[in-house]
């Protein structure tokens, strides 16, 4: 991994053929558990990426990495703090989140950042970001602490932000390739999968 030090302390990567939380197959995993478990580590990447961020009145992310850093940079923002829930249901192709009934009404008009500890396919993100809009939130940014991508060409994370019209603020990006199933070309050379999902 090339991630700038301060990152990389925090994310344990490993290179190989692994399935990824959207359903593709990619190159890279990063454990991402320790990511926020000393907070006089991880408080100045949040502090940096406060301040790539526009005022927001609510900050949310999917649990659980990103509902770690959307409560931290809530309250570097001065704003406040939501989080989405991935739902359990197998036969949707891609993961979706859902913000709780419970906090739904705070996003109703706010002007909201959307963010992830990592931004990979973007599932995650986007799943959360068409949720906040259903609530009747007003989408304004995507951060990360760091993005993956294609070497050539660029992530999901800045379509997803092109798409939506809104900034994307990430601390760093990494190049790694995923691929869908059927066109894996690590399955179609045979190397065994490594599954880190629980």
């Amino acid at each position: 991994m090339t991630v700038r030090t301060d990152l990389a302390t925090l994310m344990a990567g490993r290179r190989g053929h692994v399935r990824l939380e959207s359903g593709h197959h990619g190159d890279l995993w990063l454990d991402l558990d320790g990511v926020f478990a000393d907070p006089t580590l991880i408080r100045p990447l949040v502090d940096e990426l406060a301040g790539r961020l526009p005022p927001a009145s609510v900050v949310c992310g999917p649990l659980t990495g990103g509902g770690f850093l959307a409560q931290l940079l809530a309250g570097a923002l001065g704003a406040r703090f939501c989080f989405a829930r991935r739902l359990a249901d197998a036969s949707r192709q891609a993961p979706a989140y859902r913000v709780p009934a419970g906090l739904r009404p705070l996003l109703s008009d706010a002007p909201v950042v959307i963010v992830d500890d990592v931004i990979n396919a973007g599932s995650a993100v986007g799943a959360t970001l068409r949720d906040v809009i259903a609530c009747g939130g007003r989408p304004i940014a995507i951060g990360a602490l760091l993005v993956l991508g294609h070497p050539t060409e660029g992530s999901r994370a800045a379509d997803l932000a092109g798409e939506y019209g809104i900034p994307l603020a990430s601390l760093d990006f990494e190049p790694t390739i995923r691929w869908g199933l059927d066109e894996c070309p690590l399955c179609a050379a045979g190397e065994p999968l490594v599954d880190y999902l629980d």
